[in-house]
């Protein structure tokens, strides 16, 4: 059974991001000596039952590339009047692939592209080999969080389930898991789907395509369109690959493989494993001044550097250029009207902006914010 942290042990609190439990804390361990991590569990939800399965499936996690638990927290936080729990982890200073792309505007260096697919896949590996496999379900860059030397390790288990035992109860998003720009294209077309060790694989995949362009998929698409658009076939643009690296080319016919529309047909864990193994090989002379070379970057930047995460009212159109199937374009208002009903996306929307912009005429009152099948 794992030790029980309590709030009297811990010191120099600080909010350090958010999950899809609740907030997400440094403190220091005085006994330890050291900062830990503390995932705790939004009070309001009731999800003790799903932390606790959290735990459990971390518990069994021993492999360097997979985030292992260091204990359970029961206690309050400084700000807190309730007795919470929450994971303790290791602190992972250099936070996640996410953080690190948003920090360095784009793509990283090639060696650290090609070592993370490598480091990933062993963490996917591994927990697909244990004797009772765990499916991950949530694979993003957000997922994979760094340490000093810029290793990732793959961390979120709320959404995994055991392999073995895995039934299909509800039709909410919950009890699927897994975010929708990662999520295989079986999970949109059944409400009796079960997911298989393949849902990782095919969330990889487009990991892996987040990885050698620096963006996100499908960015600011219309959830609803995506869940349309994945099972016919729609994936990240290939043209977004720049650059001509030694096993860029094999990446990404792996990537492809990993994202194939049949489940079947995409490769295992340890085929992803072995393959990146060798194309970071190539690499592998290169790894130091690469690091080097990103830890530099991220020391000159300002201080509480981030992106503009501010609220965005009316619209604001992509910077990206490139026509995607997800993406919209327009010109004038009735390019707007058209495209927006198709598509929905490449654009942060408030909704009573753009009805105004529209200028819909009083007759036409049959009005939905929701995005219509095309």
């Amino acid at each position: 059974m794992e030790q029980f942290v309590e709030d009297s042990s811990l010191e120099d609190w600080k909010v350090i991001g958010s999950g899809g439990f609740g907030q997400i804390y440094k403190a220091r361990h005085h006994q330890w000596c050291s900062d830990v991590a503390i995932k705790l569990l939004l009070q309001e939800e009731g999800n003790e039952k799903s932390l606790l399965h959290e735990i459990k499936m971390m518990s069994q996690a021993t492999s360097p590339h997979v985030m292992a638990i260091r204990g359970v927290f029961k206690g309050r936080t400084p700000s807190g009047r309730s007795i919470q729990l929450g994971v303790v982890m290791e602190l992972m200073e250099r936070g996640s692939l996410a953080s690190l792309q948003e920090a360095l505007r784009g793509t990283l260096p090639w060696p650290l592209v090609f070592r993370l697919a490598h480091q990933v896949a062993l963490g996917i590996n591994f927990l697909h080999s244990l004797p009772r496999p765990v499916l991950h379900q949530d694979l993003k860059p957000q997922n994979v969080l760094l340490d000093n030397a810029l290793n990732a390790k793959l961390t979120d288990f709320g959404l995994s389930r055991i392999s073995s035992s895995i039934t299909q109860v509800s039709k909410d998003d919950e009890s699927l898991g897994g975010t929708i720009n990662y999520m295989p294209p079986e999970a949109f077309e059944s409400t009796s789907y079960k997911p298989t060790r393949a849902f990782d694989i095919y969330s990889y995949g487009i990991l892996l395509w987040s990885s050698v362009t620096g963006k996100q998929p499908y960015e600011n698409a219309n959830p609803y369109i995506v869940m349309l658009r994945i099972p016919q076939g729609d994936r990240p643009l290939l043209a977004d690959i720049k650059g001509d690296a030694a096993g860029l080319t094999e990446l990404t016919e792996l990537m492809k493989r990993c994202w194939d529309h049949k489940p079947e047909q995409r490769p295992r864990a340890l085929e992803c494993t072995t393959e990146t193994e060798q194309l970071f090989k190539m690499h592998k002379h290169e790894l130091n001044d690469a690091v080097h070379e990103v830890l530099k970057k991220l020391e000159v930047m300002p201080a509480g550097y981030d992106e503009d995460n501010s609220s965005v009212i009316g619209i604001k159109p992509s910077p990206h250029l490139t026509l995607d199937p997800l993406r919209l374009y327009y010109d004038g208002e009735q390019g707007l009207r058209h495209h927006l009903i198709k598509y929905s996306c490449e654009l942060t929307l408030d909704m009573n902006t753009v009805n105004r912009y529209l200028k819909l005429s009083d007759h036409r009152t049959e009005e939905t914010t929701s995005c219509p099948v095309v």
